[in-house]
């Protein structure tokens, strides 16, 4: 099951958006793997919980954490394969351990603690909580975004990891993330 976790070796320049809920990864994520013509990396979660809960009206239990983490890994390595320049990620096990522990009293799996702890990037993009919530099935905390920013940071920072923030609008937010990720291109 490690292997499965576990990132490819690859020479390729892995960005990961990072933040909580309805804070624009996705549309910026989408912005840069087209600005660079770079493979996504999409959230896997998203597809895995609206299934279960369209299909089951189960939302995200404890037993899926792992399951989630396999499915994101294989579509990250994947892409990893596809190129040797640059991958976009919209997530990464790093923030499936933040909700794990977010949602579940400070508890997630030690094999997604340890996997999401020896995967690494090359820069991780911070997403504020400055853009408009999007209500949709899967969300669920509007009135806990700074507070659920706050773990993300402090995950980032806790573990030493390379990111920028970005705030603003999305045109701001991408001027900010191809001015880092042009410096580690070239």
């Amino acid at each position: 099951m490690e292997e499965e976790l576990r990132q490819i070796k690859s020479d390729c320049i892995r960005v990961c958006l990072f933040g909580p809920e309805s804070s624009g990864k996705s549309t910026l994520s989408r912005k840069l793997s087209e600005h660079y013509n770079a493979p996504l990396v999409p959230e896997f979660a998203r597809e895995y919980l609206q299934e279960l809960w369209e299909n089951k009206g189960k939302i995200c239990r404890p037993k899926d954490l792992i399951p989630i983490a396999v499915g994101q890994m294989k579509l990250e390595n994947e892409a990893a394969k596809s190129t040797d320049r640059l991958i976009i990620c919209d997530t990464d096990l790093l923030s499936t351990k933040v909700y794990s522990e977010a949602y579940y009293d400070g508890w997630a799996p030690e094999l997604l603690k340890k996997m999401a702890l020896e995967n690494t990037y090359d820069l991780y993009i911070l997403t504020y909580v400055d853009t408009p919530w999007e209500a949709d099935d899967l969300r669920d905390r509007p009135e806990r975004r700074e507070e659920m920013f706050g773990y993300f940071k402090n995950e980032l920072d806790t573990n030493d990891r390379k990111y920028i923030q970005v705030e603003g609008n999305v045109d701001q937010r991408l001027e900010i993330a191809t001015k880092n990720i042009n410096e580690i291109l070239n």
